[in-house]
């Protein structure tokens, strides 16, 4: 039998309500799972990739295994009226990909990238498109395969 997965959720607080909806969704899906998790928050999408590295850091620098079976990243950019957006957006997936392809672990990016709020809230509503629960099940899905394959 397996063991319940164990979840790092790293959330971008900088639109709160957008955070709290996309984290109802996660957890919703985690907990029916039966998989356990830990929370932590960071200001905003571009810190993500660097909040899980430096978990991952912790835990080999000291020479024990890792902690997490699995993370999700959880944000939202939207639009602006600069090309911030347009950096935002890339370096954060690009840090999240580079973490995922190097270190072989179950990472879900689940940072929304939006035009306007609407967009956001009809992605991150628990009622509508739901996508909380979509990286739960993305992150999940990843876990299993790395189990498939033996590596744990």
């Amino acid at each position: 039998m397996q063991t319940p997965p164990r979840i790092m959720i790293v959330e971008a607080r900088f639109y709160e309500d957008i955070a709290d909806a996309l984290a109802a969704g996660v957890l919703a899906e985690l907990d029916a799972a039966g998989a356990s998790y830990d929370r932590y928050e960071v200001a905003g999408a571009f810190e993500l990739p660097a909040a899980i590295r430096i978990a991952m850091g912790a835990r080999s620098n000291a020479g024990v295994a890792p902690q997490y079976d699995g993370y999700i990243a959880l944000g939202c950019v939207i639009r602006g009226e600069t090309t911030h957006y347009e950096t935002i957006c890339a370096e954060s997936a690009r840090g999240l990909m580079d973490l995922s392809i190097e270190h072989g672990i179950a990472l879900a990016n689940g940072i929304l990238t939006v035009e306007n709020r609407e967009q956001a809230w009809a992605r991150a509503s628990v009622a509508d498109k739901n996508k909380g629960r979509d990286f739960a099940l993305a992150c999940l899905g990843m876990i299993d395969l790395r189990r498939q394959f033996g590596a744990d």
